[in-house]
């Protein structure tokens, strides 16, 4: 059962110098023409037929960069194709400035139920550097508008590990944070990315993260304050209330299948990973002619699917239950990964549990080298391998 859609929005008032994202300047009549392409594209997949998921994650780019008469016709176009009644969370990220109460109204009179905000970070100086256009009263007034009609499932994204941040000033984006008392936060490194502004200062030698060890320091800062404050750490960088944990993201950490729609998106069904054009005259091309505007398509057989089923369920705080992953695969989890086990709880990276295993808190900070022990080499066939 495919459980889930996630709907890519590429436009932005302004990119920003640290994202890799598919993106554009938002135009007005490029946003029509994507937004007739897009349509395209799903009804390619779906046809007239109303799908039931229960999630669906609107991202960008930033969705509510978007005109309200574009918004509508999204927010339209989606309730044409999708059961929006029974889906369980409907989700649209924005960007602090982007969102009026005009679209406040029109997105909650068309079922969404939960906003993803892009902060980065409560510091005005370091937002003009990370070339974001908001300031931190756009954060508090959009805030306050959503929950005054009525949307209360917010979550904010911040950043840590940027340029000339320091561990204090780190704690008290935390603290600004967590004074809105909102159900869910997330926070992620700095990850220099090529073909980004950062990237290119950084090959020149004008840009400097902080040191590896403050880094760390900030991880581990933000999980003491959230764990402070009642928020549950149940993903590497996602922390929430008990029952506010993202389902959609969910989705992607317990490695269900969810369909991709838009420029640059992967969609994941059974057997393939379906991977989009991303620029945006190729998109909109190949979704007005064909319906499909796929770059590639990735077969993923049974090996495929048990290494991304420890990648991503070891980014959960509960781990790999063992009995499910036995059900699924039909393998014991010690048959195949006995070894690399044994030697990542050795290092104080990975610990048992009652139902499986997981990363300490510890391992987090060696998340990608975890990962990594569980490639599959080339002699192991995991159709040979009895349980």
């Amino acid at each position: 059962m495919i459980s889930s859609a996630y709907i890519h929005i590429p436009f932005c008032e302004k990119i920003c110098h640290y994202c890799d994202f598919t993106k554009f300047f938002y135009e007005e009549k490029m946003a029509d023409q994507y937004l007739d392409a897009l349509n395209k594209e799903i009804q390619f997949y779906l046809a007239d037929e109303k799908q039931t998921v229960k999630t669906i994650f609107v991202g960008g780019g930033t969705p509510t960069a978007l005109n309200l008469n574009q918004l509508d016709y999204l927010l339209r176009m989606i309730d044409r194709y999708f059961d929006v009644n029974t889906v369980l969370e409907y989700t649209f990220e924005a960007n602090p400035g982007d969102l009026n109460e005009d679209k406040i109204k029109l997105l909650k009179s068309y079922g969404v139920n939960r906003i993803s905000m892009g902060v980065q970070v409560f510091d005005n100086q370091l937002l003009e550097e990370l070339g974001r256009l908001h300031r931190i009263d756009d954060v508090d007034k959009n805030i306050s508008d959503l929950k005054k009609h009525g949307i209360t499932n917010i979550s904010i994204d911040m950043m840590y590990g940027l340029p000339n941040q320091t561990l204090a000033g780190f704690g008290e984006s935390i603290d600004k944070a967590l004074s809105y008392d909102l159900p869910h936060y997330s926070s992620y490194s700095l990850q220099i990315e090529p073909k980004t502004i950062f990237y290119q200062r950084y090959q020149k030698g004008k840009l400097h993260k902080p040191p590896e060890e403050i880094e760390a320091d900030m991880f581990q800062l933000l999980i003491d304050k959230m764990k402070g404050n009642g928020k549950v750490q149940y993903e590497i960088s996602n922390f929430a209330e008990p029952g506010f944990e993202s389902k959609h993201n969910l989705t992607y950490w317990d490695n269900n299948y969810y369909y991709g729609f838009g420029a640059g998106s992967h969609g994941y069904l059974p057997g393939q990973r379906i991977i989009n054009l991303r620029p945006f005259p190729a998109y909109v091309k190949e979704a007005n002619d064909s319906g499909r505007p796929v770059l590639h398509t990735e077969t993923i057989g049974k090996r495929e699917q048990i290494e991304e089923e420890l990648f991503l369920g070891l980014r959960k705080r509960v781990g790999i239950d063992r009995e499910q992953f036995q059900r699924k695969y039909q393998i014991d989890l010690n048959a195949i990964y006995g070894r690399q086990i044994r030697d990542l709880i050795a290092r104080g990276w990975l610990e048992e549990t009652k139902q499986g295993i997981r990363m300490t808190e510890h391992g987090q900070m060696f998340g990608n080298e975890v990962f990594q022990q569980f490639l599959l080499d080339d002699q192991t066939d995991v159709n040979d391998v009895t349980t």
